[in-house]
């Protein structure tokens, strides 16, 4: 019920350091019993409660105006300085009784559970709803995190989720509202069957959470076919949460939770973060990342706990994976805007390196930075990549070498056409006939070459060189109407 980190370092800080990394938004998490149950309750008595006496020491050096706040209103102090900064919130209710989330029979995952009481809850919806209304960086409120656990039907989802929405709506007309579905966010099937009945419109935002190891999948990442995980993979997820934003009726999705371990990347997590990017970029998502907290007052029963997921280290000092959150440039702009007359155009993102390829003047391409990329046009298997605006086009020069840009665009080694299921694979032919796909040489370099197309990895000796790596091969054409 205590933010994080306010013992580490000062408050203003911590939110320059999340504005600095260009997030715009924060899903900020709240238990039911913090408003109905805690409301009086300090922050300094909070944490003496759990004999917390570092983090009491922490936060009277760097944030002694909390510390004899209610816990409500130190909430509502963090809530001011997202908004000093610019930042949005979204309210995220995490569970009801304070404790981690989020266990399968833990008592707090579904409507009626030990510690889920549906009128408790409703009446922390109103509470929250009712005191942050008019705030103007107050956007969203959720009705529950990951829904779940053995007691989980459509049933009451669809009983209690309107209840909640409508709850929300009641005290708040102003701020969106997001909903999301059974198997802790990973399924919203049964909309297909019927949809939620609201009163109003225009309002409402699915949510999803998805993680290499979601649906039991974690192993698969290592597989030798990561261009079939991939391609499975996010079809479960378009089909289990995703299609709502194609539907008859579409809605927006929020994918509230992704995340990776970000101390050291396995192959299977540099696979999904890959696939996800590619994802994300096509969709123009908005997500939420797991996690920016570097650390824990308190967590099963650990003092101090470190959280590896998280964007900032153990002290909050600096960022964790600085890499990492530059792979993420692309999916942290602004895309597509549907409020723009500007037309919609095609860049081509290397989802694993997260750069996008731009033309060197006449002569070549190279990755880059997302900021300013060059625009591509490549209307269908066979066709040329040509420059947009110019009469240049990518073509091969030999198996290993640079491609260059040229105005031969009729000839074989300019054709391209997408392999694998994912269609990430470029692929062309050299002068010697043989095909070859699109490659960035290395994660050090800005260099892309034509090399043998791989496609899966074929047996272990062929793992011990990157340059082997199908993903190092992917490449993404990305509408944008913006950049």
């Amino acid at each position: 019920m205590v933010t994080e980190g306010i013992d580490k370092q000062p408050l203003r800080y911590i939110v320059s350091e999340l504005v600095k990394e260009k997030f715009n938004c924060v899903r900020f998490t709240w238990a039911t019993h913090m408003f109905t149950r805690y409301s009086k309750r300090t922050v300094l008595n909070s944490l003496k409660s759990f004999n917390l006496t570092k983090s009491i020491a922490g936060i009277a050096k760097n944030n002694n105006f909390l510390l004899r706040l209610t816990l409500v209103d130190a909430f509502e102090a963090v809530v001011d300085e997202f908004g000093k900064q610019g930042v949005m919130v979204v309210f995220d209710n995490q569970v009801s009784r304070p404790t981690w989330c989020c266990g399968y029979d833990d008592g707090n995952g579904f409507f009626g559970d030990k510690d889920f009481d549906v009128e408790e809850w409703l009446r922390g919806l109103t509470m929250i709803a009712k005191r942050f209304r008019g705030r103007h960086n107050v956007i969203g409120i959720s009705t529950r995190n990951e829904i779940r656990g053995p007691r989980s039907n459509e049933e009451d989802w669809y009983k209690y989720m309107e209840q909640g929405i409508e709850t929300i709506h009641k005290a708040n007309p102003h701020v969106l509202i997001f909903a999301s579905g059974l198997g802790y966010a990973s399924d919203l099937t049964f909309l297909k069957k019927k949809p939620l009945e609201t009163s109003f419109n225009n309002k409402l935002v699915y949510e999803a959470h998805w993680y290499p190891f979601s649906w039991g999948h974690g192993g698969y990442w290592s597989m030798e076919d990561v261009n079939g995980v991939c391609y499975n993979e996010t079809q479960r997820v378009f089909n289990q949460t995703g299609f709502v934003m194609n539907a008859e009726k579409p809605f927006p999705m929020f994918m509230g939770e992704f995340g990776l371990v970000q101390r050291a990347f396995s192959r299977g997590d540099e696979r999904f973060l890959a696939c996800f990017l590619a994802y994300a970029a096509e969709f123009d998502l908005e997500w939420g990342l797991w996690a920016w907290q570097g650390s824990y007052h308190y967590r099963e029963n650990q003092i101090g706990m470190e959280e590896t997921y998280g964007v900032m280290d153990y002290n909050w000092d600096r960022v964790r994976n600085p890499e990492y959150q530059r792979r993420m440039e692309l999916i942290k702009l602004k895309l597509q805007d549907p409020s723009l007359k500007s037309q919609v155009s095609r860049i081509m993102f290397h989802p694993q390196s997260g750069t996008c390829i731009s033309a060197d003047g006449t002569e070549g391409i190279s990755a880059g930075d997302c900021k300013a990329p060059s625009h591509w046009v490549h209307t269908r298997d066979g066709d040329p990549i040509r420059l947009k605006g110019k009469r240049l086009c990518i073509k091969v020069v030999s198996n290993g070498w640079e491609p260059m840009l040229s105005e031969d665009c009729s000839s074989e080694q300019s054709s391209w056409k997408k392999l694998s299921k994912t269609k990430f694979h470029f692929a062309s032919v050299d002068d010697k006939g043989q095909q070859v796909c699109l490659q960035k040489e290395s994660p050090y370099t800005r260099k892309i070459i034509t090399r043998n197309c791989t496609l899966m990895l074929e047996d272990a000796e062929y793992l011990k060189s990157p340059l082997n790596e199908p993903v190092a091969q992917w490449f993404k054409f990305v509408e944008t109407n913006v950049l």
